[in-house]
Order: structure tokens, then sequence, then C-alpha cells
């Protein structure tokens, strides 16, 4: 997922890791430079979508578009966690 708005430095990365880690799934959440906000998260179809829809209900006033991408994975991801 790619966030757009005012998704930077108000919080974002660290409750979504907070988010993410009350649902089984792996990933990691950035700050991109163009002002965007990238969630990456693997998991089950239901748990996925909760985390994403739990990120979206918590911040919905700083977010002003996100838009999904099935990508395919490079490496193993273990875990949840904010990259930089």
């Amino acid at each position: 997922m790619l966030f757009t708005g005012q998704v930077q430095g108000v919080g974002f990365r660290w409750t979504t890791n907070r988010i993410a880690a009350g649902h089984p799934v792996t990933g990691f959440v950035r700050n991109l430079a163009d002002g965007r906000v990238e969630l990456v998260v693997t998991g089950s179809q239901d748990a996925t979508c909760n985390v994403i829809r739990d990120v979206c209900n918590h911040f919905q006033s700083q977010i002003e578009s996100q838009a999904e991408e099935s990508i395919p994975l490079r490496e193993t991801l273990q875990g949840f966690s904010i990259r930089h």
C-alpha cells in the first residue's frame, strides 16, 4: 500500500507497527522520499485486510489517497518492522 497525504511526521510508522503487531502478518512500513508512506504486509487475506483497515481507520483524517499494489517479494520477511 502507498499512502498519500499528511502521513509523515504524525506517528504513522510507529502506529502502523503497533497495529500490525496485533495481527498474524509480516512486513514493514517506511517513509518514501516523495512524502508517501509504503506499507508492505504479508499474511492471509483476512489478516492483511484487517491491518490495512485498522491503519486507514486510525489515520482517516491524514490519508488523502491510497494505492494497493501486489508485488513479488524478493526477500523473506520475518516479523513486522519500521524501515528507514
